[in-house]
């Protein structure tokens, strides 16, 4: 058999249907169709665990015990695999100390530049900091008041694990007779057991001295022993003063700030010798937040300006007594109070207040100073009386840049250390593309450039490999746990074109998510260059651009769910569009295509008007949001659309309206949220954590599913209620399997199985419950119909009909009512999101906020979807989507541009008005884009409706 194919024969996984397919090897491979048709299963469930299966278990029985046990696919057989490597978008770290340095690992090669060719610059005076001589060092101790006791140290462990027994021999046999360890004395003579797994330091007292002159001599050789002895280090232990530190290397020479060894780990805020130590390292401190102590300072202290203690009548009485002793009025608006009354309120006063007040104990008489709210708020967080008021003080708390390092996260030592006058943070601070032009800049000495040479060549190498899959806007210093899916894929695509592997099997999962058009062409031809390596990439994708560019495709079909899994077409992408049997194909060819709406709607006339937003790179701009309308916020990735909408307007409409705690991004002023009741954020995350939960239980048509069955004759002769009809609890339900259908069975070094219960066979009920029948149907029976087919069941009880047709309007007909939550998609998820949102009787005055919904969707999905988001605004409510895709953008009443570029080159609005108004805007790249789209598809749905 030929090795330049991959052959797959009966593969059974999820709903794959027994498909035989063969795959080129070394090619750009994309597997497209329908939103749950088999694409994932196919992908990564069959082709890649195998791989990863087979790899593994070709390791020593040692090393599989550390990886898990994997799963045999379904499937017959795989001829001609290679070594599978996953990239997909479930591996984002919500370690808040990984950041996209130290995830790319350039922040390694950082660290090694900035310890072997940086400069230590004194943070006090600027002065160049250099090496000290024994004199210098001397001068400084004999500096020192006379008659002061001192010893000298010599630092031989500094927090290094082990027992370090040869230390201490070494230490004796030198003729020293006192240690210090881990800060307490000993003499040498004594016993040291030390544990092997913790870090410790170790201390030779060298010499003890009163300093006067006569001891200059004396301190000249003690001060050469002790370098000797710990490689050019020296503490000098003040008694009642400082400890003073010395280095032959680092040190300045006017005020005595030293830098300390120059290695890699003082510049990481992950190690205790880098980190901050007020952060920790993390760059911000949990505190009080006076924007969440005070939300609306329009108000007075009478009016309950001050919300930990608005409800609190002890509070309240401490309050006004305060107020009334302090000669602060409770009757002006918080921000019209002077400074001075302010600070007061918040902070406390140093002035004693005689408080007589009702607590849960009785009446209390005291004489003390006013404590203030954020001291008190504070207080109770740290010092809580019980949970529950640890969590509610918690609400008033926020994330604040770290007032010592001022989010950098490293110490002042790390930060003196300069290369081309920046600091490492500074550094980690520009974007991609300007770190990119620094570093191609620097200049070093004839001897540096030496050293420097091969850092640098990897760190313009990995900077370049981001730059190459469009994520030349992020900063090194980004936290990981803010990045989208989307941009979490490239930043390990980036980390894999630089590892130059050949002959490997990579699979990747949208790695378009999060893309404007504009960077869709560096990243196919990133994804291009890996294939020219000789590796072979599949690729589960929905973009246009990319199935056009691939060397093959393969579509599956022809529904979702149940109803896919099979291969409709495959070859190259012109061959797939000639394929009648086709769904993406006919889109490709342009015979199916999403309808534009030949006229927007004029909204109601209101807005939601957003003034002064300055968060991250947006620069202070003001955005006026129509209501009524489809409105999409648009523009190239980082230009400052999630800022915008979710952590500025989503934010501060949720605080407004439902006084939630989250506190809103930067911003002045917000106008107009008085027009619109609710604000609802339908993102893709689960609709439950358990398997228990599904459609049924999350639209809540079980509940009248049950009812209805309570209601049968059968029901009410046993006496039996809705209860007796849940799986979750004592009754009705399976107690061999508690409801859940299977039973885990623990296999020890094989992986766990799942067999389905032998009492109830799976069905989740007893076999008194699933005597109850409707239409001769049991409650088992139900849960286990395709949404379609309940829809059917049910169609002569309206009010579970009702509920059943808007899942099957977002196009979920073919999910199981009884299906396990946890199996669904995000797009999945998001839609059941939708028609649990749709089965609720509108006002017509709510906003809805999406986040890129396209996600995971075919284009024949997103075509079902705009018609349910244009049916909500047809009822009179606002949808606002943050978007790239051009089939959503074409739809919009009102589109918002933002750019014109990335990260500092972006956050200004471009354009604003309908699709055809920003198509019309040259310096709008989503105009450029969208125009001949706009153009084609218009022509398109005019010939249509004739």
């Amino acid at each position: 058999m030929a090795n330049d194919k991959i052959v797959i024969r009966g593969a059974r996984e999820h709903n794959l249907k027994d498909i035989n397919l063969t795959i080129p090897k070394d090619k750009l491979v994309v597997i497209t169709g329908l939103s749950g048709s088999g694409k994932s299963s196919l992908a990564f469930d069959t082709l890649y665990a195998e791989g990863r299966r087979r790899y593994v278990q070709s390791l020593s029985s040692y090393a599989r015990q550390f990886l898990g046990q994997m799963d045999k696919p379904d499937v017959d057989s795989i001829d001609g695999l290679n070594p599978a490597i996953s990239i997909d978008q479930k591996t984002t770290s919500h370690n808040p100390r990984s950041t996209v340095g130290t995830v790319t690992e350039i922040n390694d090669y950082l660290r090694l530049l900035w310890a072997r060719v940086g400069h230590p610059i004194c943070p006090n005076d600027g002065t160049l900091i250099e090496r000290q001589s024994v004199d210098q060092m001397v001068d400084r101790i004999m500096a020192l008041p006379e008659r002061t006791k001192i010893q000298l140290l010599a630092p031989v462990v500094r927090a290094k694990r082990g027992e370090h027994k040869e230390v201490f021999k070494r230490v004796q046999r030198a003729g020293y007779v006192r240690v210090i360890v881990d800060g307490e004395m000993h003499e040498i003579g004594e016993e040291f057991n030390l544990e092997k797994n913790k870090r410790h330091s170790i201390d030779i007292v060298v010499d003890r001295l009163i300093v006067k002159d006569s001891i200059k001599s004396r301190l000249f050789d003690s001060v050469e022993a002790a370098l000797r002895l710990s490689d050019g280090y020296m503490n000098v232990d003040v008694i009642g003063g400082e400890m003073m530190n010395f280095s032959e290397y680092y040190a300045c020479p006017k005020c005595g700030f030293t830098v300390g060894e120059m290695e890699p780990r003082l510049f990481s805020f992950n190690a205790p010798f880098g980190a901050c130590p007020d952060c920790d390292g993390l760059g911000v401190k949990l505190a009080v937040d006076e924007d969440l102590v005070v939300p609306d300072k329009s108000l007075t202290l009478a009016e309950g300006a001050l919300a930990p203690w608005k409800t609190s009548k002890y509070y309240s009485e401490m309050l006004e007594q305060a107020c009334t002793a302090l000669k602060i009025p409770m009757d002006k608006p918080f921000n019209k109070l002077t400074k001075r009354q302010r600070d007061i309120v918040l902070h406390g006063s140093t002035k004693s207040v005689k408080f007589h007040v009702t607590g849960d104990f009785g009446v209390n008489d005291t004489t003390q100073p006013f404590e203030g709210v954020m001291a008190n708020v504070e207080r109770r967080y740290r010092r809580p009386m019980s949970k529950f008021m640890r969590d509610v003080m918690g609400k008033y708390m926020t994330e604040l840049t770290c007032a010592t390092c001022h989010g950098k996260r490293l110490n002042k030592k790390a930060l003196a250390v300069k290369v081309m006058g920046k600091d490492i943070a500074e550094a980690s601070d520009l974007s991609i593309n300007k770190a990119l032009a620094f570093f191609k800049s620097v200049k070093f000495s004839e001897q540096e450039t030496v050293i420097a040479k091969p850092i640098l060549k990897e760190v313009k190498d990995r900077l370049s490999f981001l730059d190459s899959v469009g994520l030349d806007y992020l900063t090194l210093s980004r936290s990981a746990n803010t990045l989208s899916g989307g941009e979490a894929q490239r930043i390990r695509l980036a980390t894999q074109i630089g590892s130059n592997l050949s002959g490997v099997m990579y699979v990747l999962d949208e790695p378009s998510i999060g893309l404007h058009q504009r960077d869709n062409d560096r990243l196919i031809a990133s994804l291009k260059r890996m294939r020219d390596l000789g590796n072979s990439l599949i690729v589960v994708e929905h973009d246009d651009e990319t199935m056009r560019q691939a060397d093959y495709l393969v579509d599956m079909g022809p529904g979702a769910g149940i109803y896919g899994g099979k291969v409709m077409a495959q070859g190259t992408p012109e061959e797939v569009e000639k394929n009648p049997n086709s769904l993406t194909g006919q889109y490709l060819s342009g015979k199916k295509f999403v309808p534009v709406p030949l006229k927007r709607r004029k909204g109601n006339g209101k807005f939601i008007t957003i003034t002064g937003a300055q968060e991250n790179n947006l620069k202070n701009i003001d955005v006026k949001f129509p209501l009524g309308k489809f409105i999409v916020v648009s523009g190239v990735s980082g230009s400052g659309k999630s800022t915008l909408v979710n952590m500025i307007l989503k934010r501060a409409l949720a605080q407004k309206l439902n006084n939630n705690s989250t506190k809103p991004g930067k911003y002045k002023s917000i106008k107009g949220y008085k027009n619109i009741e609710k604000i609802i954020d339908i993102d893709q995350s689960p609709i439950g954590r358990t398997p228990r939960s599904n459609p049924a239980t999350y639209t809540s048509v079980f509940d009248d599913i049950r009812t209805l069955f309570a209601q049968t004759n059968e029901a009410k002769m046993r006496g039996y209620t809705k209860a007796r009809f849940s799986f979750n609890v004592k009754g009705g339900r399976c107690e061999a399997c508690h409801g859940d259908g299977i039973i885990k069975i623990e296999m020890n070094f094989l992986p766990d199985v799942y067999v389905p219960c032998e009492v109830c066979h799976g069905s989740r009920y007893n076999s008194e419950t699933l005597e109850v029948t409707y239409r001769g149907k049991n409650i088992a029976q139900v849960l286990n119909m395709t949404i379609n087919e309940a829809c059917k069941f049910f169609e002569n009880i309206p009010k579970i009909q009702r509920k059943l047709q808007t899942i099957v309007d977002v196009g979920l007909g073919y999910v199981k009512l009884g299906q396990s939550a946890t199996t669904l998609s995000g797009g999945e998820a998001q839609r059941m999101k939708l028609a649990a949102e749709l089965q609720k009787l509108s006002t017509g005055k709510n906003f809805y906020i999406l986040d890129e919904p396209t996600t995971g969707l075919h284009t024949d999905d997103i075509k079902r979807l705009l018609k349910v988001l244009q049916r909500l605004v047809d009822e009179g409510n606002t949808v606002l989507i943050i978007e790239h895709n051009l089939d959503v953008i074409k739809n919009a009443d009102w589109l918002i541009d933002l750019g014109p570029e990335g990260g500092d080159g972006g956050g200004q609005v471009v354009a604003t008005g309908t699709p055809e108004e920003v198509a019309q805007v040259k310096e709008s790249y989503t105009g450029q884009y969208l125009k001949p789209v706009l153009e084609r598809d218009t022509k398109l749905t005019e010939e249509a409706q004739k």
